[in-house]
């Protein structure tokens, strides 16, 4: 409900005397309708007219909170408090709205004040109790619903873990299983080979042996005239020394290379590294500004490299470091054993390498020699043109990426000899190689479209 308000003017115009103003107020108590006792628990008994018109109806009212006192009069006026003004907000007697200080301001009666007022506990009443009871359908209902949910969506989640981790533990088990059985018939394999190529060998020596003893036999004991006609017997002997041949290393007596290759493995391998909850890179790789072309722009946290359409001025200190040709620029971090791996953001560069290559690799002059991927000192992924490929010593893999990679991760493992270039986003193994590095080995960047920039 509103708050309208019944305001009278009073003006010394109309005068009224304390008896018809009191007359007044008594009526508009008889007609009043207590609406707020329907509040209180159980309805009470209403006080009579002649009851709310005495003072000791002033005793319901302060019990509502209403009033505060019995029988409240005007100090200045000594008459009973039974106008409300409107501007100043309290209680005041007529002769305060005719010639107090409250002449001028909008007043209403009291009686019509406190309808007023009751009537707008009732709505607010109203409207806790409407909140209260949504409150409790909302923890009836709701709450429970939700409980409920939350029970059957957190059981599914665990059974949706558990499967997952089963489903992945039996596959590398039997990968696990697979891997080591494809290597112990491997080390079978070779173990024979080993053992036939030295029981051939063994004997090949005892016959070379005992062709030797015979030859120098003859040699000692045999007579001149005996030794000049025997030209066919040691021809023999020789001949037969020939025929053994000399022994020559193979691949059969070696473990294969890929025997223990695992193209799951690999993928799973290198996501521990590069994203697993104990995931490490190297922390302080940056780019070396020593090694930066002149066509690249360095950022001042060395973190990024720009291409630009034009050498930088001659102002750029000479370095025996720098590549004065080829837009390249190489890691900070000198790499010889154990793993590492980093993570560049290629955003969306059409034309960039991203590698390895040895620290004594060339850097001056426009040649192969000082080209990524165009010799036989670097290894690195290739993007031009939406082309991907992996170069080394100028052969070319093509590869199939469908998705042009945001972010692409590098591997290092000196152990196993591997180089693997993996995608972020897709937990794709892009490439991956083994090769027996021999020297120190930096990683090599070239970029000849916007930025590349190295992550932490």
């Amino acid at each position: 409900m509103s708050d309208q308000l019944i305001t009278c003017e009073l003006t010394g115009v109309t005068t009224l005397d304390d008896e018809e103003l009191n007359m007044s107020q008594k009526s508009d108590a008889m007609n009043e309708q207590p609406i707020f006792s329907v509040l209180s628990d159980g309805l009470k008994q209403l006080p009579s007219p002649a009851q709310a018109a005495s003072p000791i109806a002033t005793t319901s009212d302060t019990e509502s909170g209403i009033f505060s006192g019995e029988c409240e009069t005007c100090v200045e006026h000594e008459s009973e408090l039974d106008w409300f003004c409107c501007s100043e907000r309290k209680l005041i007697c007529s002769h305060c709205a005719i010639v107090g200080s409250c002449h001028g301001h909008a007043v209403t009666p009291l009686a019509t004040r406190v309808t007023t007022v009751r009537n707008q506990l009732v709505d607010v009443c109203e409207k806790i109790q409407l909140q209260a009871l949504r409150i409790e359908r909302f923890i009836d209902q709701t709450l429970n619903d939700k409980e409920q949910k939350l029970q059957a969506a957190a059981s599914h989640a665990r059974e949706q873990v558990v499967a997952q981790v089963t489903a992945a533990r039996e596959a590398l088990e039997e990968e696990e299983q697979r891997l080591l059985e494809e290597v112990h018939r491997e080390e079978e394999r070779v173990e024979q080979c080993l053992l036939t190529q030295r029981a051939h060998w063994k004997q090949a020596l005892a016959s070379l042996s005992n062709t030797r003893t015979r030859l120098v036999h003859t040699l000692t004991h045999t007579p001149d005239a005996q030794l000049v006609i025997s030209g066919q017997e040691i021809a023999e002997r020789v001949e037969e020394a020939e025929g053994v041949g000399e022994p020559h290393d193979t691949d059969q007596l070696s473990l294969k290379a890929g025997c223990s290759d695992s193209k799951l493995l690999r993928g799973l391998w290198a996501t521990a590294i590069l994203q697993g909850p104990n995931a490490h890179g190297s922390m302080f790789l940056k780019f070396d500004q020593r090694t930066v072309s002149p066509l690249l722009a360095l950022s001042d946290d060395h973190y990024t490299v720009t291409f630009v359409n034009k050498k930088a001025s001659s102002s750029i200190p000479y370095d025996p470091a720098r590549f004065d040709c080829w837009p390249n620029v190489l890691g900070s971090l000198s790499l010889s054993c154990g793993t590492h791996c980093w993570v560049v953001d290629v955003g969306k560069s059409g034309a960039f390498k991203i590698g390895v290559c040895y620290a004594r690799m060339h850097r001056k002059g426009s040649g192969v020699e000082a080209r990524l991927g165009y010799n036989a000192e670097s290894w690195v992924l290739s993007q031009y043109a939406g082309e991907y490929a992996f170069c080394h010593d100028g052969k070319k893999v093509p590869l199939q990426i469908v998705k042009q990679p945001q972010k692409i991760g590098v591997l290092l493992d000196w152990s196993s000899e591997t180089l693997l270039f993996y995608e972020l986003d897709s937990s794709a193994v892009l490439y991956s190689c083994t090769h027996r590095f021999n020297a120190p080995l930096l990683p090599a960047f070239a970029v000849t479209d916007r930025s590349i920039t190295i992550l932490h």
